[in-house]
């Protein structure tokens, strides 16, 4: 470790190059140095390791034992120091290979990941992606340790520390089925009360949201008849019964089972956002996905 601290870039390149030349004044040649300047590199190199490393011989200057020794495991390191500084190469995604993981709730999964995936497909036709569940108190630990590249997370709410590009603004709407008697227009606020509905619990078993929030501050409280962890499953239930939701607008645009209509109270939205780590913020792949999932969202 002594030896580390004394060394520096130039004489490890200076070794290499005296490597390789059994030459003084070649190295100093193809290294672009004067003569007097390796010589005092090599100087210090004989100094630092305890060893002359290159002995004069008849025909240019011979490596010690030692010297051999260090050859290769000196080579392989200087390559591998070049790939780390050198520019990073374009991203082909015709050629790419890449197996990406995004943590995401299937909210995140039917209104971000779809509208990208025939688009990443198209692309990138070589990639993986692996969708994992979204655990919003380990998304953090998840992305520093590699284990996700990616996670969609609201804006309020998301991990500090790590970067963060806002996607969408979402808002609610007041959801039935196509053809609810109850939802030909725009319900008063006591008829959206007398209405039975189901909301979203993601840690399960809650029947107070937003919108009951939202209500208590003008006197007035809602019947929640079903309480449901995934989106997915609320539509289902929506599209077969007499429940109501507010549901993000996403999820039930465009749908022609639901019917939606503008709530009689105003319940705050969100901002989407997707989450990744510094270390990858320059890395031409992940900038490439970054950059096809924000143009696939409308």
């Amino acid at each position: 470790m002594d030896n580390l601290r004394r060394l520096d870039l130039n004489l490890l390149v200076t070794l290499d190059a005296l490597l390789s030349e059994h030459n003084v004044t070649r190295a100093a040649r193809k290294l672009n140095f004067s003569q007097p300047a390796v010589s005092v590199h090599l100087a210090k190199l004989r100094d630092i390791f305890g060893d002359p490393l290159l002995l004069p011989g008849p025909r240019g200057m011979k490596p010690t034992a030692r010297a051999e020794e260090l050859r290769e495991p000196l080579r392989q390191a200087l390559e591998a120091l070049g790939r780390a500084v050198s520019p990073s190469h374009p991203f082909e995604p015709s050629k790419a290979d890449q197996t990406w993981r995004i943590a995401a709730t299937d909210y995140g999964e039917s209104t971000i990941l779809l509208p990208a995936l025939a688009g990443l497909r198209a692309t990138a036709p070589g990639t993986r992606l692996a969708v994992v569940e979204m655990i919003p108190a380990r998304i953090a630990k998840q992305v520093e340790q590699g284990e996700i590249d990616l996670a969609f997370h609201t804006s309020e709410g998301s991990p500090s520390g790590m970067r963060r590009r806002t996607l969408f603004a979402e808002r609610y709407v007041l959801v039935g089925r196509a053809g609810h008697p109850r939802l030909a227009r725009r319900p008063t606020l006591k008829q959206f009360c007398a209405l039975d509905h189901v909301l979203i619990s993601p840690d399960g078993g809650g029947f107070h949201g937003v919108t009951d929030t939202a209500l208590a501050r003008v006197g007035l409280a809602r019947r929640v008849a079903l309480s449901v962890p995934h989106f997915l499953f609320m539509v289902s239930v929506l599209q077969s019964t007499d429940l109501v939701a507010m549901l993000p607008a996403r999820l039930a645009r465009g749908n022609p089972t639901l019917k939606a209509v503008e709530p009689p109270v105003e319940v705050p939205g969100y901002e989407m956002a997707m989450l990744w780590n510094e270390r990858s913020h320059r890395d031409p792949a992940h900038q490439w996905l970054r950059e096809q999932i924000q143009k696939s969202v409308l």
